[in-house]
């Protein structure tokens, strides 16, 4: 991974304006940025490849989402129930 990646990841504080969601509120940031994590992790893990990428959309999705909803949705993926397609 490039020095400049790895320094942004290191100063990351908090979710950074994503225009795909300008209104305030962030739900479906939140959401998407949970599923760009989990895809991401099994796209490269598949690959081969080292998951630390990946880590950005952990972190944004850690700042964005409540914590009982990260919970019921690592629930629902290892029950094989969640609605969203990773």
């Amino acid at each position: 991974m490039s020095d400049v990646i790895e320094e942004k990841i290191k100063n990351y504080r908090t979710a950074p304006f994503d225009a795909r969601f300008p209104n305030t509120n962030q739900t479906r940031n939140c959401f998407q940025n949970y599923l760009d994590f989990h895809r991401c992790n099994k796209a490269l893990s598949d690959k081969g490849q080292d998951v630390a990428p990946c880590d950005w959309y952990q972190r944004v999705y850690k700042s964005l989402c409540p914590m009982s909803w990260v919970a019921k949705w690592d629930d629902q993926i290892e029950a094989g129930s969640f609605p969203g397609k990773i």
